[in-house]
């Protein structure tokens, strides 16, 4: 079974960089999990709509969904890095 997780992935890296350059503007950061959530989810939708392979998502809901929690992922691993430098 595939879950295709390369994809997924793609999605938290791309999130994650968006979350940095957000960061890099100036914003205040309370916008960074916001800005993180509302791209994963474009993505989401845009790569199922774009037919990626092995994307585990097939309606756009569950497309929405998947890039959603891909977006906040990114966050979660920017916070998790900051807490193991500690």
């Amino acid at each position: 079974m595939d879950f295709g997780i390369a994809s997924v992935a793609a999605i938290t890296v791309i999130c994650y960089l968006i979350g940095q350059v957000v960061k890099a503007s100036g914003v205040d950061n309370k916008w960074i999990p916001i800005a993180c959530g509302v791209s994963g989810g474009l993505l989401g939708v845009a790569c199922m709509a774009l037919a990626v392979p092995d994307f585990p998502a097939t309606d756009p809901v569950t497309a929405l969904a998947v890039g959603i929690v891909s977006g906040f992922a990114a966050t979660g691993v920017n916070q998790a890095a900051k807490q193991l430098s500690k």
